[in-house]
């Protein structure tokens, strides 16, 4: 029988043989159709990060806990030239607290119904989200970066955080009730899934909306939003002449238009307008470098020759503002494969060009409740 699964990457590119394992367990669920892994493929909790998988059935547990996870871009009114990085940090300030005003209208441009998780909207979460005001370093697609009304001398605003506390919840009702089985598109326990599902990705993009409103609001700043991807979700999807449905895990769309895809703190992200035939990586692309190490094995890794204060600021000049020294090393550049080569393969099949580089030039993370407090001079420490 001739394997249902593929790897879309270089000799020269890292996969972690995990990885590699996890890809192929997944092919073989029922109704699995196809499987496709991305060059920043590395290995998840029991299912493979930075793949795409086409299926006869949903798969709850295959989409995650966090269910609409993705970024969005702002371009700014802010010049390059006169962004003060170490100003504005001490401008951004409590991000990590409920925002002040009022929910309702927000929540109705979204279609949005009140959850007991609307306190966090506006938060960007941990892990690996961050909100980072980024500077074009290299224009290769002039027209392209016009049509999408970007100035290469102005900022931007990217932001990658997800649903939160809601698609946690989602999950869990679901594994609860039916494990990490399939689920019948036709029956009922699909039908409720999906509704929730489909409201956790419009959570997780007002929330995105929403941190950038937080972060525009605090820098005396404005931008309209140019593009926002999801990274986690299912989608039905006609594909010759069947309705089968589409998993992403942690995997960017190669069907909704331009989108950036972020390397590591110390490296540039790219912005890239996909190519019109993705069939064969199931219309979807890495969506970041991919990690080279597991969580919580950096700090023991890195801090004999590191210390949190040479995280700081980066090789590139940017800062960082994270006050959790765990995180700090944890998203350190030396836990991701290289963006270079991640980005190389994706054009070596065929999938995207290039439109511009994007350096970091202000990272946000976390602050700690006890520095929100005190109001005293933050320190700025980069992570990814």
């Amino acid at each position: 029988m001739t394997p249902n699964y593929q790897l879309i990457a270089s000799s020269q590119t890292w996969i972690e043989g995990e990885a590699l394992r996890q890809l192929e367990q997944t092919a073989a669920l029922p109704g699995m159709r196809q499987a496709v892994g991305l060059p920043d493929l590395h290995p998840g909790k029991g299912y493979p990060i930075g793949a795409a998988f086409l299926s006869e059935q949903i798969y709850p547990a295959l989409v995650g806990n966090d269910i609409g996870c993705g970024m969005a871009l702002w371009p700014l009114d802010l010049a390059q030239r006169k962004f003060k990085p170490e100003r504005a940090a001490e401008r951004l300030q409590g991000l990590e607290q409920p925002w002040d005003g009022d929910l309702t209208d927000w929540r109705t441009s979204f279609n949005l119904e009140p959850t007991t998780f609307d306190a966090s909207l506006g938060t960007i979460g941990g892990g690996n989200h961050f909100a980072e005001v980024q500077a074009v370093a290299e224009v290769l697609d002039a027209a392209a970066l016009a049509t999408l009304d970007i100035h290469p001398d102005r900022l931007l605003l990217l932001v990658h955080s997800g649903s939160r506390g809601l698609g946690e919840a989602v999950l869990r009702t679901v594994i609860d009730q039916h494990g990490h089985q399939g689920l019948d598109p036709a029956r009922s326990a699909a039908t409720d899934y999906l509704q929730q599902h489909d409201q956790a990705l419009r959570w997780a993009a007002a929330n995105r909306a929403l941190i950038a409103h937080r972060v525009m609001t605090a820098l005396n700043a404005s931008g309209e939003c140019r593009l926002d991807i999801w990274h986690n979700l299912v989608q039905p999807l006609d594909w010759q002449g069947e309705r089968l449905w589409l998993h992403r895990k942690g995997a960017a769309p190669a069907d909704r238009g331009p989108l950036v895809i972020p390397g590591s703190r110390g490296t540039l992200s790219y912005l890239v307008q996909p190519c019109a035939n993705s069939d064969h990586s199931l219309r979807s692309l890495a969506h970041g470098a991919g990690r080279k190490w597991k969580r919580g094995e950096a700090r023991s890794r890195l801090s004999g020759r590191q210390r949190p204060e040479d995280l700081m600021t980066t090789a590139l000049g940017g800062w960082v503002i994270c006050e959790d020294r765990e995180l700090l090393y944890d998203e350190a550049p030396e836990n991701y494969k290289g963006i270079d080569q991640v980005v190389a393969d994706l054009r070596e099949a065929g999938l995207i060009d290039v439109i511009a580089t994007l350096r970091p030039v202000l990272t946000y993370k976390v602050r700690r409740p006890a520095h929100r407090q005190s109001g005293g001079r933050p320190s700025h420490k980069r992570s990814r």
